[in-house]
């Protein structure tokens, strides 16, 4: 038994024995493959100048832009406009019931009447020497009173006609005919869509970098890859103590409407201060929580291949597919510009640049 046991432990511990061999080669024989070369595109860092922009985040409001409300009390008797049109200044926009009123304003005129024939009649005694000065006076007050009563009475009347304050667009109507409104209740809304306000807030330290008229580059979510430009029109005088920001208002042409008040809009201003910076393609750089990279591609010891090699960059400012680079790169040195997943330090690649990435400070896409 003993002899059995001796030969079954020697049989498989040599299968073990073997199959452990044969897997460690096998693991040695893989590491020490050469993997194929990588086939990558090329871009050589390059110093370009940069006019120096300054970026904020703004909001769109309109140069004039209410909610329509009226100063009386009433049914509404008649509508004049409809949801979204455009309206000069003036223009009527809808009507309350005025028949008590218009009633008073006929019996003040009739007043009226009566009032300057007595006042006819007692001025004409008066130059016969038949009235006193008082009687005259009288009923030149009694003519003035009426002329002030039939005043209020036709304000009274005007305010019952709802009209548009300045020329613009109108929102949707919150009114229907037959509807009891009260004083201050919105009618609808008013907009004066061209030109059009942004308001901005930059840091203290820009503040004497900026001044009226410089140009700004507003981009919106709405219209993506669309550029508005527009100069810089008012500055705040006062520094916010709470944030150290101060505002900044920007005006823009917007004869089609696109830009609508309240929407949020990526805001630049073009200083005319200009700076040389270090630039490559924002696909060279490689994103990693613990810093970002790009592979540095350069000839090997022997001089027989191109190897690509990690090194670790700071980043500053993006304009368009270019990032400029702080630290970590010189100007001439040539990096990867795609297929960074397939490299690895050390590697071996091939560049073919047929169909190599853009890099455009200003890229205009063919459908923007």
């Amino acid at each position: 038994m003993l002899l059995m046991l001796l030969g079954c432990l020697l049989l498989f511990g040599g299968i073990f024995a073997f199959k452990y061999i044969g897997l460690v080669m096998m693991n040695r024989a893989f590491d020490s493959m050469p993997l194929p070369p990588a086939t990558v595109t090329s871009f050589t860092a390059e110093v370009q100048v940069w006019q120096e922009t300054l970026t904020a985040v703004g909001t769109l409001r309109a140069v004039n832009g209410v909610e329509v409300t009226t100063e009386a009390q009433g049914i509404v008797s008649a509508i004049h406009f409809k949801s979204g049109q455009s309206v000069e200044k003036g223009a009527l926009l809808a009507e309350l019931a005025a028949e008590p009123e218009i009633a008073q304003l006929q019996v003040l005129e009739a007043e009226l009447r009566l009032a300057r024939r007595n006042h006819q009649r007692v001025k004409a005694l008066h130059a016969r020497g038949v009235t006193t000065e008082a009687d005259l006076d009288a009923t030149r007050s009694e003519l003035e009173q009426v002329l002030a009563n039939l005043e209020v009475q036709r304000a009274t009347i005007d305010k019952r006609q709802i009209t548009a304050p300045f020329s613009g667009v109108l929102g949707i109507r919150r009114i229907d005919l037959g509807q009891n409104v009260n004083p201050g209740e919105a009618v609808v809304s008013l907009q004066q869509l061209d030109p059009i306000y942004v308001d901005f807030f930059l840091p203290e330290r820009h503040l004497a970098k900026v001044a009226l008229d410089l140009p700004i580059t507003l981009g919106t979510d709405a219209f993506p890859g669309k550029k508005f430009h527009g100069r810089i029109t008012a500055i705040d005088p006062s520094v916010d103590a709470a944030s150290r920001n101060f505002l900044l208002q920007g005006t823009l042409k917007n004869p089609q409407h696109r830009l609508r008040p309240g929407m949020f809009a990526d805001v630049a201003v073009q200083i005319d201060a200009r700076r040389k910076v270090l630039v490559v393609p924002r696909t060279a750089l490689m994103f990693a929580p613990y810093g970002t990279a790009v592979f540095i591609l350069r000839k090997s010891d022997t001089g027989d291949s191109i190897i690509a090699r990690k090194r670790f960059v700071k980043t500053g400012e993006e304009r368009g597919d270019l990032v400029e680079v702080v630290q970590g790169l010189r100007a001439g040195e040539v990096v990867a510009s795609s297929g960074l997943l397939k490299l690895r330090n050390e590697g071996a690649v091939i560049i073919e640049n047929e169909n190599r990435p853009p890099a455009d400070a200003d890229p205009k896409p063919e459908n923007s």
